[in-house]
C-alpha cells in the first residue's frame, strides 16, 4: 500500500472518530425528565404531579434555525409547550416559565416569556396540529426574534432584548398520555402563493388523531400494525346529535387485513383500543362483520366489508330527547328533522318513546344502527355516555385508508 492510500485511510478514520464523538456528545447533552424518547417520539412518563421537559442537545443557529413538534396525543389535559430555553434549564419547569426562556403552550394558546403568567397569543392546539418554533436575527441591530407557527402558518413573534448565548429547542408536558413527534431538522420559509386552489384539509373535524393521517376527507393508517395495541384512532370533534345523527366511511384501501372499525365512543376513549372493545363504545368491524359493544368479544352482526364498501353509523334519538347545556346547544334542536334516505322509516317505526319522562341523561337508552352500502345491517339499544357518543374510527393494519363523510345527510 503506497503512502497516499495510507494517508487517505487515516483521514477517513479520523473523520469517523470525530463524527462518532459528535453524535455521542449531542446525545449526552440532550436532557429530559419525566419523559421518554423513542426515536423521534417524546412521551410523558410522569404522574401529572411533575412537569416533564426535554431540552435538545444542540441550540438553534443561523444554519439550523427552526424545529417542529407534531402533537400525536393531547393526553388528559393537552399541557404541551414548545419553545426555546438556555442549555441548563430546570427540567421541572415548563418552557417559558423561567427567565431567558420563551414558549407557546398548546392547552391555552398563550405565550409564556420568562414568566408563569402567559399572554394570549394564538389558537389552542389539539392532536394532529404541528407547532413550529424558530429564530431570526436582524443584521442591522442584532435583535433576536423568536417566531411560532401552527400547521405551516406563522402565529406571531416576540423580540428577546437580552437572550442567552444559545437557545435550545425544548418541549414540555404535564399530563398523562401526552405524546409528540419531534423534528429538529425541519425547515422554514414563507410559502409562495402559486395561485392554486386551497383544499379544505378537514383537520378541524377531528379532535383526536392517533397514528392516523388526514388528507382532506381521507384517513390513512400510519401505525406499526404489528399487535393489538397498534390501533390507529380517529375521533370526531363533535358528538352525534339530533341534527347530525349519522355518518359514513368508504373503504378506499383495505390494507393487509381490513382491520377497520366504524362506531361511536365516549370522548375519553383510550387511544390504543379498537372502537367497541372498551366500555362506552360500540362498533361494527369490517374484517369479520361482528358487532363489538364494550367487549373484546364480538357478536355476529352483518356481512364482512371490503374495499369499495360504504359503512354507516347513526343514532335514532327518542322523539322527546333533549339535552341541557353542552358545547353545541343549537345542534340539539328538536324542530330540525334530518334526512335519512333508506334508513329513516325503518328505524323511526320502532323508536316511539323509549324512556320515561324525566330520566337522567346519563344511561338513557338510544338506538344505534349500522348500514352497509345504504342498507341497514342492524341496530342495538345502548346507554348514552355522559357528553354523548362521538364518531370514532379504528384501523389496525398497514395500508388501510378510508374516506369519511361526517354529514352525509345534510345539505
Amino acid at each position: 500500500m503506497d503512502d497516499r492510500n495510507l494517508h487517505h485511510r487515516f483521514l477517513n478514520w479520523r473523520r469517523r472518530i470525530r463524527d462518532i464523538r459528535e453524535v455521542r456528545a449531542i446525545r449526552y447533552r440532550e436532557r429530559l425528565k419525566k419523559m421518554q424518547r423513542v426515536g423521534d417520539i417524546l412521551r410523558y412518563h410522569g404522574n401529572s404531579d411533575e412537569v416533564g421537559c426535554f431540552v435538545a442537545g444542540r441550540p438553534l443557529s443561523r444554519r439550523n434555525r427552526y424545529f417542529e413538534v407534531t402533537i400525536r396525543d393531547t393526553g388528559v389535559r393537552g399541557m404541551i409547550a414548545v419553545g426555546l430555553v438556555p442549555q441548563l434549564y430546570k427540567l421541572d419547569h415548563q418552557p417559558g416559565w423561567l427567565p431567558q426562556s420563551v414558549a407557546f403552550h398548546a392547552d391555552d394558546g398563550k405565550l409564556y416569556n420568562g414568566k408563569t403568567v402567559g399572554q394570549q397569543f394564538g389558537p389552542k392546539c389539539c392532536s394532529g396540529d404541528k407547532i413550529g418554533c424558530g429564530i431570526s436575527l436582524d443584521p442591522d441591530d442584532g435583535q433576536l426574534t423568536v417566531f411560532f407557527t401552527r400547521n405551516g402558518t406563522e402565529i406571531g413573534s416576540v423580540d428577546l432584548p437580552d437572550p442567552p448565548d444559545a437557545l435550545y429547542p425544548a418541549v414540555g408536558m404535564h399530563s398523562l398520555g401526552e405524546e409528540v413527534l419531534l423534528n429538529l431538522s425541519a425547515e422554514w420559509g414563507p410559502e409562495e402563493d402559486d395561485g392554486q386552489m386551497i383544499v379544505d384539509s378537514h383537520e378541524e373535524d377531528w379532535s383526536r388523531l392517533h397514528d392516523v393521517k388526514v388528507t382532506g376527507t381521507l384517513l390513512e393508517y400510519v401505525g406499526n400494525g404489528k399487535s393489538i395495541v397498534d390501533v390507529g384512532l380517529a375521533q370526531a370533534r363533535r358528538p352525534l346529535n339530533t341534527r347530525f345523527h349519522y355518518y359514513e366511511l368508504e373503504i378506499t384501501d383495505a390494507g393487509e387485513k381490513c382491520y377497520i372499525a366504524l362506531g361511536l365512543a365516549r370522548r375519553d376513549y383510550p387511544k390504543n383500543r379498537h372502537p367497541g372493545w372498551s366500555r362506552g363504545s360500540i362498533a361494527y368491524h369490517a374484517d369479520d362483520g361482528k358487532l363489538f359493544h364494550g367487549s373484546g368479544a364480538g357478536d355476529p352482526f352483518g356481512p364482512c366489508c371490503l374495499e369499495g364498501d360504504i359503512m354507516g353509523c347513526g343514532i335514532m334519538f327518542p322523539r322527546d330527547f333533549n339535552i341541557d347545556g353542552g358545547d353545541d346547544g343549537d345542534d340539539w334542536d328538536l324542530d330540525v328533522v334530518s334526512k335519512l334516505d333508506q334508513v329513516q322509516n325503518d328505524l323511526y317505526a320502532d323508536n316511539d318513546d323509549g324512556n320515561e319522562e324525566g330520566e337522567d341523561l346519563e344511561g338513557r337508552k338510544v338506538m344505534v344502527f349500522f348500514t352497509r352500502n345504504g342498507s341497514v345491517v342492524g341496530r342495538r339499544e345502548v346507554a348514552l355516555p355522559v357528553g354523548g357518543f362521538y364518531p370514532t374510527i379504528g384501523m389496525m393494519s398497514t395500508g388501510e385508508k378510508v374516506k369519511v363523510d361526517l354529514h352525509p345527510l345534510s345539505g
